[in-house]
This record gives C-alpha cells, structure tokens and sequence, in this order.
C-alpha cells in the first residue's frame, strides 16, 4: 500500500469530504459565495496593509461588505 500513498490521501479526503460532496449533486449547492466573500476580504486586507487599528479595519470591512 505504500507505493499507493497519493491515492490512500485522495480517499481519505473524499472520504473525510463525502457529504459536502454529495450535497453539490443532491441540491446544486457550493460554497461560491463564501468563497467569493473570501476573496473580497482578502482583496480588501492587502489595500490596507499596516492596519494598526483592528477594530477600525473591522468596522470598515462589516461597511462595505455587510
């Protein structure tokens, strides 16, 4: 089973992931918009590099994106 170590860790992830990956075909529901929101918060992040006030870049991230 050693020589299969890459297809032993894509088992254990599907299996890990089996019923995330069944509601996509059961409901044609992912996770994009989560992920889409991700992005946005990333992008925001890198703009405001150096934000030494946390609470001030909370507020302004729960503005736009809220």
């Amino acid at each position: 089973m050693i020589q299969f170590k890459s297809f032993n860790t894509i088992a254990k992830s599907i299996q890990t992931h089996y019923d995330s990956i069944l509601n996509y075909f059961n409901n044609r529901s992912t996770n994009a918009s989560a992920e889409s929101f991700n992005a946005k918060i990333k992008e925001f992040r890198a703009l405001f590099r150096g934000v030494r006030d946390v609470k001030f870049f909370l507020y302004r991230l729960t503005k736009l994106y809220a």
